[in-house]
C-alpha cells in the first residue's frame, strides 16, 4: 500500500483564497477591513521568521497587518499595556502574542489579557472552556487546520476511532475536543501510555502531536489508517546537514497508511491559513455579522 498524500500546502492556498474572497466582501459590503496585530518580544530567530510570514500572508489576503516588535527586556507591565491598547482599538480584530516569551514574562497572564473575542490563537481560558463545552469559541489554529483537512479527505468523521498522541494545551487537548464534536471516538495517548503501540494500532485516524521526532513508526499504524503529523522537528544528519521530520516516521508510515500528511508541507502551512481565517471570523463576530464561518465551507 502507498498512502495518499494530504497536501497541506495546496489546501492552505485554498483556505487563503476563501479568506481573501471574504475580506473583499467585508470591504465592499460593510467598509470593514479585518486587522491582525502580532506582538513579538525578543529576537528568537524562528519566531522572527514566523512573524514575517504571518505579516506577508495577512497583507496578501487584503487584511491589515499590525506588527509590534519589542525588546527582549520589555517589562510585563509594558507588554500588558500594549495588549490593552490593542484590545480597545476598533481596527484590530485579532491579537496574537508570539510564543515563547522571554522567561521573565508570564505567558498565561499575557494570553489571558487578550480579549477572548480577539484571541485568534484560541488560547484564552474562556475560549478553552467554550471549546471544551462545545460552544462557539475561537479555535486554536493548528487543530483547526487538521480538522479541515480530515473533513476534506474523509467527509463525515462520525464514528471514526481516533488516537491523538500528545496532550498539549496547544494541539493535543483542543484536537481531541474538536474530534469529539465531530462524533469521533477519541483516545488521548502520550509518552507514558501503557502499550502505546497497541493503542495506536486501533486507530482509524492517528494525530501525531507529541513533539518527538519520528516517534510513531509504521508498524504502529493500522493498514489504511490516516496519519496527521503535526510534528516539526529539525534533526542532524551524518553529513552535517539537517532536515525537518515529523513525529511520525514518514517512509514506514506511508507504506501502511491510507493517507498521510508530509513534513514539511502538511499541517504547517495550514496553521497560518487558519490564523487568517480566525481573524476574519473574529472580525465578523465583533461586528455582529451573520454566518461568520460560512466562507470556510
Amino acid at each position: 500500500m502507498s498512502a495518499n498524500i494530504i497536501d497541506g500546502k495546496a489546501f492552505a492556498a485554498t483556505v487563503r483564497e476563501k479568506v481573501a474572497s471574504k475580506v473583499a466582501d467585508l470591504k465592499n459590503a460593510h467598509n470593514i477591513t479585518p486587522g491582525l496585530a502580532v506582538v513579538l518580544v525578543g529576537e528568537d530567530p524562528a519566531s522572527q521568521v514566523y512573524v514575517r510570514s504571518k505579516g506577508k500572508q495577512t497583507l496578501e489576503v487584503g487584511m491589515n497587518s499590525i506588527e509590534h516588535k519589542l525588546d527582549p527586556d520589555t517589562t510585563e507591565e509594558a507588554l500588558l499595556a500594549l495588549i490593552d491598547e490593542l484590545n480597545s482599538d476598533p481596527a484590530v480584530h485579532g491579537i496574537l502574542v508570539q510564543l515563547p516569551l522571554p522567561s521573565h514574562l508570564d505567558e498565561t497572564l499575557v494570553i489571558n489579557r487578550i480579549l477572548p473575542e480577539k484571541d485568534v490563537d484560541g488560547f484564552h481560558i474562556s475560549n478553552v472552556g467554550l471549546l471544551a463545552t462545545s460552544q462557539k469559541s475561537m479555535v486554536p489554529c493548528t487543530p483547526l487546520g487538521c480538522l479541515l483537512m480530515l473533513r476534506d479527505y474523509h467527509g463525515s468523521l462520525s464514528g471514526k476511532n481516533v488516537v491523538v498522541v500528545g496532550r498539549s494545551n496547544i494541539v493535543g487537548k483542543p484536537m481531541a475536543q474538536l474530534l469529539l464534536n465531530e462524533s469521533c471516538t477519541v483516545t488521548i495517548a502520550h509518552s507514558r501510555t501503557v502499550d502505546l503501540p497497541d493503542v495506536v494500532r486501533n486507530a482509524d485516524i492517528v494525530v501525531a502531536a507529541v513533539g518527538r521526532p519520528e516517534m510513531v513508526p509504521g508498524d504502529w499504524i493500522k493498514p489504511g489508517a490516516t496519519v496527521i503529523d503535526v510534528g516539526i522537528n529539525r534533526i542532524s544528519l551524518d553529513n552535517g546537514k539537517t532536515k525537518l521530520v515529523g513525529d511520525a516516521e514518514y517512509e514506514s508510515c506511508a507504506a501502511v497508511a491510507g493517507a498521510i500528511t508530509p513534513v514539511p508541507g502538511g499541517v504547517g502551512p495550514m496553521t497560518i491559513a487558519c490564523l487568517l481565517a480566525n481573524t476574519v471570523t473574529a472580525c465578523c463576530r465583533i461586528n455582529n455579522l451573520p454566518n461568520e464561518e460560512s466562507f470556510l465551507q
